[in-house]
């Protein structure tokens, strides 16, 4: 299927599910917290109000009658796995990004993660130098699915939200982003584009970037899957 090029300026990345397969980590980090405290997650509060969501939300929402030192006691343990754990990369993501910074085109992440995280992430990608904004979640008051963090990825480039392309995976991101205005596509099931992602992937491992022109770059995926994206600008 083909559809109206969309140009864009940058190209954002959630980390979380997009960057590396976290899901297994941030589970059962979630579900040894509880566990600390007689309780049970279930798959819908995993679903509804820990991926995709910031830590602050998933307190409130999970423990709000425990005792604040508690509270913290469980965020505190939270962290430590989650900063702590090995990652894998989500097949492809490494090519990609290589390739797109390469070629001068200008990538961010956005995520509800912790700075430390996101270091260990970039350094696993050997992708450090390659990111020209980061939001992460010190930097919000509102986070996912608020449009606030792609809104202040845009404007720390300087660009309008509607000329990023953005990949998540989970509900409250594809909602993030699109809500923002950007044109995401999502990592993983159809759900996502009845979220508003136009497209839905498995993974990177079909996604091509090949010069389309002077300054400019074409971004496909393996047949069945294609992405839309015809034009990319040049880093500004």
């Amino acid at each position: 299927m083909s559809e109206t090029a969309v140009r864009i300026s940058a190209v954002l990345f959630d980390m979380d599910g997009v960057l590396v397969d976290s899901r297994a980590v941030i589970e059962h980090a979630w579900r040894e917290a509880a566990q600390l405290y007689g309780r049970q997650i279930t798959e819908d509060d995993i679903h509804n109000h820990i991926h995709g969501q910031l830590g602050p939300h998933t307190i409130r929402t999970l423990f709000h009658d425990l005792p604040r030192s508690d509270q913290e006691k469980i965020q505190a343990h939270v962290i430590h796995i989650e900063n702590t754990a090995d990652y894998e990369p989500i097949p492809g993501v490494e090519r990609t990004i290589a390739r797109l910074a390469a070629a001068g085109i200008t990538i961010g992440v956005v995520t509800s993660g912790w700075q430390y995280k996101i270091d260990r992430v970039l350094e696993l990608l050997h992708a450090q130098s390659l990111f020209s904004v980061i939001v992460q979640r010190d930097d919000l008051v509102r986070g996912k699915p608020y449009p606030d963090p792609y809104l202040l990825a845009a404007e720390r480039l300087g660009i309008p939200a509607s000329r990023t392309m953005v990949f998540e995976d989970a509900i409250s991101g594809v909602t993030s982003a699109v809500t923002a205005g950007a044109y995401c596509v999502g990592i993983g099931g159809e759900e996502l584009m009845r979220s508003g992602a136009k497209i839905v992937i498995p993974d990177f491992e079909g996604v091509e970037v090949q010069p389309g022109g002077p300054g400019v770059l074409t971004l496909s995926c393996k047949p069945g899957h294609e992405l839309f994206i015809e034009q990319l600008s040049a880093r500004m």
